[in-house]
């Protein structure tokens, strides 16, 4: 073979020689795994030829961008089975999403559970004729003369040369974009003719056999093209794929228990907390149970924030519509406002405005009503850094389609800081308050964490870039030094300030934002807030935002599904139940609880007319953290029996004793 025939390549960091023309699929022949390559950092199909010189990795199909491949080209299929079903049916998009895909479809009646079942079987069939995926490069008029009776693909091609459109449109980039216009073919094997074809970016599995029978169809519902309520209403169709049955299997019993911990079912179960049709969306009411726990969470992190030096501040729900114009929300964050009330009007007899009224807002933050009381009297630098704390209430208009349980609110209470300090004192308090933020989320159970660094959206910001880019830089310092993982959001930082976000992992190992604290230069500045420096001049502090659990109702719901509604003692609304075995032991039940009580314990007796086998079961489906028991032997020995949450039980403990064992668990926090 001579040099001429031949092309250098790095495959998987080595220096490979290969012949000219080699393709992906011939590079990776003996690797199975391996779907797609990462060539010069982009995602290609293995049919695609290998140019000289090009850097090349496999891609398997349990990797990431594996996964999105395979999920992506899981799409397609039941969109092919979609058009078999219903002829009529018109194309929308079908990206991979966070654990599998979606497809719109316009169709005249929607989808049924029935309708899932039958495509899952046409899908089936169309992979097992293991059908090929091939690219093919067209002209724009050619891509519309195969996509002639696919409107919505013709739409799409209409904003190939829109970056703003592709960037903002719901999955659009997954069609159309920067580069060549390919459709894919699914083509039969046998025939070597093309059965369906869509519109597609690409990369796609090399044929349809990878993936097996390791999918589902999950659910249907209404969606409006390209996310916009203004467009017409599709259909979507929601699925996901795995590499092996077994990895389906676990991700289906992942969903399963993340259904039964639902903390709106559990809120229900459990007498927690509801949201009345009566109070609007969005507008929870907590139960005297769900109060407790509630209670116990504010209480505990009021604590925390005296002994680490901040000050409690309280400031009203509503405000004059001035005060969000100083701070640039009604310019920047209007929509998530909402609507202002408008009072104080007076009229003359004959109509006419004697006084004109003013708009009043229900306040969405608290920033600015703190930045007035930093500014209600001189400061000097002696008394910075001062940190500003307040369970503030707080509204924001959630559109009705986003609103969910406690997890997405329109009314919420926000444990909101501000701290003031000196440019000097930034890094400092920085990193002082990550670390009070991360112990304190601790102390609730939570321990599995990385960090987002969200960074200025270019078209949505105020202040200059010089300070934009120092705040960016003083956050990325501490959040590195923190020693967590820190990744990127680029575009994701509020109008005022970068922020750093606490993103925490629960029980089943998915993520949550947590705490956000944002450096903020510009409100400073807009409010005109000053200190007497040590050398007598004036200088604008430093302001940096803070909240730990992001709103109180939130983070309930969070530990809700966290704990799947089994609390640790400290937190649970009633810690012990006392089951006496029998009616005759009553009052010395009452007695043990008794003590309890005097420990500070929220305790009580079940003296209900339910056998003994279904009080203990009843204590078990209100996951009660201690069962004591206790009958004749008990008694006479002054003790009771354990019976814990996993069914086992310690039996004959001196009451003293349990007392005790009750009170170090609540005190030491134990989950």
């Amino acid at each position: 073979m001579s040099d001429a025939q031949q092309i250098t390549l790095i495959v998987d960091g080595e220096e490979t020689k290969v012949t000219t023309g080699t393709t992906g699929a011939e590079l990776f022949f003996e690797r199975r795994d391996v779907v797609v390559a990462r060539v010069n950092g982009e995602l290609k199909d293995l049919d695609q030829e290998l140019p000289e010189g090009a850097d090349v990795e496999g891609v398997t199909i349990d990797s990431p961008d594996g996964l999105n491949v395979l999920r992506h080209s899981t799409a397609h299929v039941m969109a092919q089975a979609v058009q078999q079903l219903r002829p009529d049916a018109k194309l929308g998009i079908g990206p991979y999403i966070t654990d599998g895909f979606y497809f719109d479809f316009d169709v005249a009646e929607p989808f049924t559970p029935e309708d899932l079942k039958t495509l899952e079987k046409m899908m089936l069939k169309i992979i097992n004729q293991n059908q090929k995926f091939v690219r093919r490069v067209v002209s724009e008029d050619e891509a519309r003369e195969a996509m002639k009776n696919e409107p919505y693909k013709l739409e799409l091609l209409g904003k190939k040369n829109d970056a703003d459109a592709v960037d903002a449109g719901e999955g659009v980039s997954v069609e159309v974009g920067a580069g060549d216009i390919t459709i894919y073919d699914n083509v039969d094997r046998k025939s070597g003719e093309s059965v369906w074809c869509d519109l597609c970016r690409g990369p796609h599995l090399p044929n349809t056999k990878l993936i097996s029978n390791a999918f589902a169809l999950t659910r249907s519902s209404a969606a409006y093209w390209l996310g916009n309520q203004k467009n017409q209403q599709l259909q979507r169709i929601y699925g996901t794929a795995w590499p092996t049955k077994d990895a389906l299997k676990a991700y289906q019993e992942r969903i399963a228990e993340a259904e039964r911990r639902d903390h709106r079912k559990l809120g229900a179960e459990l007498d927690l907390f509801s949201f009345p049709d009566e109070l609007g969306s969005g507008l929870p009411v907590f139960h005297p149970k769900g109060g407790i726990i509630r209670k116990e969470m504010e209480d505990y992190s009021r604590r925390r924030h005296v002994e680490a030096g901040y000050e409690f501040v309280y400031t009203p729900h509503i405000t004059k519509g001035h005060l969000y114009e100083v701070s640039g929300h009604l310019d920047w964050y209007k929509d998530g406002m909402f609507p202002a009330m408008h009072v104080d009007a007076e009229l003359n007899e004959d109509g006419t405005v004697r006084k004109p009224g003013q708009d009043y807002y229900l306040k969405p933050m608290n920033c600015p009503m703190h930045n007035l009381i930093f500014r209600s009297r001189g400061r000097s630098y002696r008394e910075l850094p001062l940190r500003l704390f307040e369970f503030g209430s707080v509204y924001r208009y959630e559109k009705s389609g986003v609103v969910h349980g406690l997890t997405r609110v329109r009314g919420m209470t926000q444990d909101d800081a501000h701290i003031y300090c000196t440019r000097e004192q930034m890094k400092d308090e920085l990193t002082s308050t990550l670390k009070f933020v991360l112990d304190l989320l601790k102390d609730y159970g939570l321990d599995d964490f990385y960090l987002e660094l969200s960074t200025k959206d270019p078209e949505k910001y105020v202040g200059d870039d010089a300070t934009w880019e120092e705040a960016t830089r003083t956050l990325a310092e501490v959040a590195q030094e923190s020693g967590l993982e820190l990744v990127p959001d680029p575009g994701g930082a509020a109008f005022y300030g970068p922020k750093i976000s606490v993103q925490a992992k629960d029980a089943l190992g998915r993520t949550w934002q947590m705490s956000t604290i944002q450096l903020d230069f510009n409100l400073p500045e807009r409010f005109e807030l000053e200190f007497q420096a040590a050398d007598g001049t004036r200088q604008r502090p430093v302001m940096i935002h803070r909240a730990l659990f992001g709103s109180v109702e939130r983070f309930m719901g969070v530990l809700t599904e966290h704990y799947a509604g089994a609390f640790p003692a400290w937190l649970a609304p009633v810690q012990v139940v006392g089951i006496p075995v029998a009616e005759a032991f009553n009052e010395y039940m009452f007695d043990v609880v008794d003590q309890l009580k005097a420990a500070g314990i929220r305790a009580e007796v079940d003296i209900s007319s339910d056998r003994f086998p279904k009080k203990i079961r009843t204590a078990s489906k209100d996951k009660i953290p201690f069962v004591l028991i206790a009958g004749g032997e008990d008694a006479e020995a002054g003790a009771v029996s354990f019976r814990f949450r996993d069914g086992s039980q310690d039996n004959g403990v001196p009451v003293a004793e349990a007392v005790q064992r009750i009170s170090d668990a609540v005190r030491n926090r134990t989950s």
